[in-house]
């Protein structure tokens, strides 16, 4: 028994792995019943939360809240410690502790004396001096550009002082090493990944920080910011189909569910948002921001960008399954979708949990520096949070593979317009225009050609 050949037309939709096809008019507006009034509410709170920039302050001068200026090492000269009083010997002279073992070596080790030069804000042109002790962890060199603080109530030769290195050419250059790499590989979507991130960029800056700064609930910020972000990035890296609709369904949901999740336990955990310096000057220059809400709104903001990896993945691998197999219905193309989701389950949960302690490396250090138990590490608020945050985002994730691929399943299936269409010429119409029915057809032999059957032998 021979099997008949597939056409061109059956062996190309078959293997097709470009575009999807697209879907019917009645699904479309289904998809923009749903998507329009979701994308109106963003826009409307966008205008009504929009900030007018971030409120004016006193400056403190500590940490981040320094005024500072760009400056250049014209000169580095080595000096003895003692001869600049670097650090001072403690009078015991016990340099059993570390402290008293660094202000020995500092004392009797050699230091840098570095004349540093202001090179922008209203002192232009001015020179102070630094002394770098011998185990400071930044060290100065000839001609290096450098970030100077300014405190403007200190005394005149303490008024400068260097902060940090300036970092700007190395990070620009990288900069552009990615955006060349992400455009010679992507080419047209590449280019449209790197607009996108650079409109999630200014609504984080310009809309969801200035705003959380003038009091606005941090919840409510992240949510509608994050919907922004979500509805620009996919519609623009994917372009204006069901398939990246279905896909942002599918983000939208796990992202409530998210934010319900970590309301719950950031609030059950009794996680106040404040657990280091950087959290501290800022509930103490604004006291009325909700720092859990803050805690909060980083876990929507934070798993935002791998919840659409997952969601266009599995929507994208729903559509081609289907493609490849139009008879599959949307039982049999959801628990082929869930098996592909499986896998990207395990990736993505295991790359978050990583990424988390990567980032609390010097943190978990210290703990272990202290021999503290699992328990006592955990219990910590600065490593409770981001537990929180962890595994809060972690089953998101996990719940966007099954809720987006049952979405990309009922959708796809109950769209009609991407069935193929019967190969050959059409069915011979009857005297009234109608197409005749197969028993009033006339007879057709093995070879499709009309009334000329082969005969069987007696």
């Amino acid at each position: 028994m021979t099997h008949p050949q597939p056409t061109p037309e059956q062996h190309g939709h078959t293997h097709s792995h470009g575009p999807a096809a697209p879907v019917s008019k009645h699904l479309r507006k289904v998809i923009a019943a749903v998507l329009i009034p979701f994308a109106a509410a963003v826009v409307v709170g966008l205008v009504m939360l929009w900030p007018g920039g971030a409120p004016a302050h006193e400056r403190t001068g500590v940490g981040f809240d320094r005024q500072t200026v760009q400056g250049k090492v014209t000169a580095v000269q080595r000096v003895d410690c003692k001869d600049v009083n670097a650090a001072q010997v403690p009078p015991t002279g016990d340099t059993s502790t570390p402290e008293g073992r660094e202000a020995q070596q500092a004392a009797t080790g050699s230091c840098k004396k570095a004349t540093v030069e202001v090179t922008s804000g209203k002192d232009k042109d001015r020179t102070f001096t630094e002394i770098v002790q011998p185990d400071a962890p930044r060290q100065l060199n000839d001609g290096q550009g450098v970030v100077v603080a300014y405190a403007p109530d200190a005394p005149r030769d303490l008024q400068y002082s260097v902060t940090d290195v300036n970092r700007k050419v190395p990070m620009a250059l990288l900069a552009g090493i990615f955006a060349l790499a992400v455009i010679v590989v992507g080419r047209m979507k590449g280019l449209m990944a790197l607009i996108a991130l650079a409109v999630s960029f200014a609504i984080l800056t310009l809309f969801i920080l200035p705003a959380i700064l003038q009091g606005s609930n941090p919840l409510v910020v992240a949510v509608v910011g994050a919907s922004a972000i979500m509805l620009i990035a996919l519609y623009a890296c994917h372009g204006l189909t069901a398939r990246t609709s279905v896909a942002v369904v599918g983000t939208l949901i796990s992202l409530l569910l998210i934010g319900l999740l970590g309301s719950l336990f950031i609030g059950w955990a009794f996680l106040s948002g404040n657990t280091d310096d950087n959290t501290g000057l800022i509930h103490g220059l604004y006291p009325d921001i909700d720092m859990s809400g803050l805690l909060l709104a980083g876990v929507i903001i934070g798993s935002l960008g791998v919840l659409d990896d997952v969601t266009v993945t599995q929507t994208s691998a729903v559509w081609e399954l289907h493609q490849a197999d139009p008879k599959m219905g949307p039982r049999a193309l959801y628990r082929a979708g869930i098996r592909i989701g499986r896998d990207h389950i395990a990736s993505v949960v295991n790359t978050l949990v990583l990424a988390y302690a990567g980032a609390a490396l010097p943190l978990l250090l210290l703990f272990s520096i202290a021999q503290s138990s699992v328990g006592t590490v955990a219990n910590s608020e600065l490593v409770a949070a981001e537990i929180v945050r962890t595994l809060v985002g972690s089953i998101g994730l996990v719940a966007s593979v099954p809720v987006t691929t049952a979405l990309a399943a009922l959708v796809v299936s109950a769209d009609r317009s991407g069935a193929p269409a019967a190969v050959g010429p059409a069915a011979p119409s009857g005297p009234a225009g109608s197409p005749q029915t197969p028993a009033e057809s006339p007879a057709r032999g093995s070879s499709g050609r009309r009334g000329r059957g082969r005969r069987r032998k007696p």
